[in-house]
């Protein structure tokens, strides 16, 4: 069962009535369907976005989830006969590693498909982790993303699509359970410091990732399964659940979950 909850509605551009949503929840066979299907989004949305606007401004994630999607964005044809020239790629979030780690966000995707597309370099805009300044990093990304919206002060992005996914705490790019960046609503990145045996990082706070047109929420395999009952069920509590930041743009999210991560809905 997936609750249905309030939210706010735009009518003639003002926020200015309560609307009732059900989340978008599709569910697909298995993590080979869920990566196709997130192909199939990514591509819809880029050709609409090219096609209107001549430009197509996209963030993703890292992770174990989107391996296979990133893989397919290198060999389908579909993803390949895009205009990639018209891409700017963004990251949701990135840890304070080297480039060349594993545990790099931005090597997952150089690795699987950034040099299977003809995507120019100067369109690859990663979080550049080489600082020892975190909060410095966190105000270079911010300044890199205002520099390609050409945002003023005080403005927030649109990105035309936001492709996440959800950790085992409920927690999405790099906003944790009970973490200052969860309640950053002035910046547009910020740094994450932990104290445990995470790493420190730098994410998109949480109204960037509310204003993006659309939302992809990739959730994969058994272990996700409670979590992902809990935070379709229960009221919104960002602080315990940082994934229910989106609820305001829960219109505009689509869940792609495989039936094992489903088996409790």
């Amino acid at each position: 069962m997936v609750a249905y909850f309030l939210v706010g509605g735009n009518v003639g551009g003002t926020m200015n009535t309560t609307i009732q949503y059900k989340p978008n929840v599709e569910i697909v066979s298995d993590p080979e369907s869920l990566a196709e299907r997130s192909v199939a989004i990514f591509v819809g949305r880029a050709g609409r976005a090219i096609e209107a606007r001549d430009a197509f401004r996209v963030a993703v994630s890292g992770g174990n989830t989107p391996k296979r999607f990133f893989e397919l964005l290198g060999t389908s044809p579909q993803a390949r006969s895009l205009s990639w020239d018209r891409i700017q790629l963004f990251w949701v979030d990135e840890r304070i590693v080297p480039v060349e780690s594993h545990l790099s966000n931005y090597k997952l995707a150089a690795d699987t498909f950034l040099l299977a597309v003809p995507i120019p370099e100067g369109n690859v805009h990663r979080i550049p982790t080489e600082q020892g300044d975190f909060s410095g990093t966190a105000r270079q990304y911010e300044k890199t993303i205002r520099g390609v919206f050409g945002l003023e002060p005080g403005q927030v992005p649109q990105f035309d699509l936001i492709v996440l996914g959800m950790g085992v705490d409920g927690h999405t790019g790099s906003l944790f359970p009970n973490s200052y960046a969860s309640f950053d609503t002035e910046d547009l990145a910020c740094a994450v410091y932990v104290l445990d045996e995470k790493l420190t990082r730098i994410t998109l706070t949480h109204p960037v990732l509310a204003a993006a047109s659309h939302l992809v929420v990739q959730v994969c395999g058994p272990e996700k399964a409670q979590i992902l009952k809990e935070v379709l069920t229960s009221e919104p509590d960002e602080v315990r659940y940082p994934i229910h930041a989106l609820w305001p743009a829960l219109d505009k999210v689509t869940w792609l979950v495989d039936r094992a991560a489903a088996q409790g809905l």
